[in-house]
């Protein structure tokens, strides 16, 4: 079981950023992610910075530390320009980059650029080419492609990742559409549970949930002929009936059941006061010191 963390780009660079990922990087954590957002929902009026500089400034601020994105979607991004800055930050880092894509949700970003939001269709079709298309971009010294939603012309990104063949994809999937995804391009899966059973469920419900998800993600790999084994399991927490973060040892059940469902990665968002994050600092860092010993980590 590896234990990571998610820390939004909340924070001044000046006023206590750096020594944020620094101080994730002196505790332990296997990766520091952070959100890919222009902006996410009860933080929209507040401070919130750009996920590729944030991650950029982290990677010259720390030397172990793996870094990356929960997650990136099609909503603001095209694979053409994302594919540039990815194999820059790879290069920055010296390898330590794992991108978290997803498709998307009806959030602020969905609309960001002036659109009329996509449906849940359109997102899956937007999805479904922009993976493989970024895939070939990170892989390919030039690419073109012409598809239905993206289009590449004799584009070049030599050297390529410092990471062979690319930096690794996390792709956060639960539907059948995206789960083919993640077998046939993801070096890592993603889940924050079961919105539904999170809305009105209980915790027993919820861990139920998840290891349907892993089955599915296992049948879904063995149809594509790919051994389920070759993907991480990553649990973004912070969705779910659950409160791993009240103590230590509601961390070490928590990880500890979800490890039984199939899960091998938990990532903790890091406490932000006065927010839907908040909590114990204290107990926090004392999860990261005691509760991943405990598990084996």
């Amino acid at each position: 079981m590896r234990l990571s963390t998610v820390i939004l780009p909340v924070h001044r660079w000046s006023e206590g950023g750096r020594e944020v990922w620094q101080r994730a990087e002196e505790l332990g954590f296997h990766t520091a992610y952070t959100y890919d957002h222009l902006s996410w929902r009860s933080f929209r009026d507040g401070p919130w910075f750009g996920a590729v500089p944030t991650l950029t400034a982290a990677a010259a601020a720390t030397s172990r530390l793996r870094l990356g994105t929960l997650v990136t979607s099609p909503n603001f991004r095209h694979p053409v320009t994302l594919a540039k800055e990815l194999i820059s930050l790879d290069d920055i880092s010296d390898g330590r980059i794992t991108l978290g894509i997803g498709a998307g949700g009806s959030g602020f970003d969905a609309t960001a650029l002036g659109q009329e939001p996509w449906t849940p269709r359109e997102r899956a079709d937007h999805f479904g080419e922009f993976v493989p298309l970024l895939d070939r971009l990170l892989t390919q010294d030039v690419v073109s492609y012409d598809g239905v939603h993206y289009r590449a012309h004799e584009v070049r990104n030599i050297p390529g990742c410092v990471q062979r063949p690319r930096l690794p994809f996390a792709i956060a999937a639960t539907g059948p559409r995206g789960m083919r995804l993640a077998a046939g391009h993801g070096q890592a899966w993603v889940t924050t549970g079961d919105p539904k059973v999170s809305a009105n469920g209980t915790a027993a419900e919820s861990l139920e949930a998840v290891r349907g998800q892993v089955e599915r993600l296992g049948k879904t790999c063995a149809e594509a002929g790919r051994d389920a084994g070759e993907l991480d399991r990553i649990m973004l927490t912070g969705f779910t009936p659950d409160r791993p973060l009240a103590s230590v040892d509601a961390f070490v059940d928590f990880a500890g059941a979800h490890a039984e469902a199939g899960i091998d990665e938990i990532v903790l968002h890091w406490p932000i006061a006065d927010s839907v994050f908040e909590a114990d600092l204290a107990v926090f860092e004392k999860i990261a010191a005691e509760g991943a010993a405990q598990l084996g980590r």
